[in-house]
């Protein structure tokens, strides 16, 4: 059992029979009264985020989840299909429920899937990964300490805000939790 005060950000737990992530965590003491946890969670089944306000008392079930290793092959409008590389069994997933960390994944990687309930939850990929620069504004030569920023696309489709000295080509460190620029890529 959790109690509600240890739902730190990016903790899993049931909640009526529901598996959910904690977002954004904060514990509000006001005066005297008792203290409220206010949470912002992730339905890991739908995608879905909601607010939650909790007790100090609360008490929830821990998400077990087991992991497996999985093939990316593709994706289309509604489902993305892994496949296990012994058995070749494929597993659709529902697009939603993966959307913040499917675009860090490249079709043919090897993935970490969570399982819960023979349900796929999420993919478990690294923090931090590296990706090229493939449109951007010219750099601007002496700029290298501003903390100004300009947008860039990245090679996998999404775009970013990058220092003004970053040219196309490049490779990056992005956060993949918060899809933002970290650093240059050591060559």
């Amino acid at each position: 059992m959790i109690n509600s005060t240890d739902l730190k950000n990016g903790k899993t737990f049931i909640y009526y029979d529901k598996p959910f992530k904690v977002v954004n965590y904060s514990l509000i003491k006001m005066g005297r009264g008792a203290a409220t946890v206010k949470l912002m969670v992730k339905n890991m089944e739908t995608g879905t985020t909601q607010p939650l306000s909790l007790g100090t008392e609360n008490k929830f079930d821990e998400l077990i989840t087991t992991k497996r290793r999985l093939q990316y092959l593709f994706k289309d409008a509604t489902t993305a299909t892994f496949m296990d590389p012994q058995t070749f069994d494929q597993v659709e997933v529902p697009v939603a429920v993966i959307s913040e960390e499917l675009p860090f994944v490249k079709e043919g990687d090897n993935v970490d899937l969570l399982f819960w309930n023979e349900k796929v939850l999420s993919i478990d990929i690294a923090p931090k990964v590296v990706l090229t620069v493939v449109e951007t504004d010219p750099g601007v030569k002496g700029n290298t300490v501003s903390n100004l920023y300009k947008p860039a696309k990245l090679s996998n489709g999404i775009i970013i805000k990058v220092p003004l000295f970053i040219n196309v080509g490049e490779e990056i460190r992005v956060d993949t939790r918060t899809s933002s620029y970290v650093e240059r890529a050591n060559k």
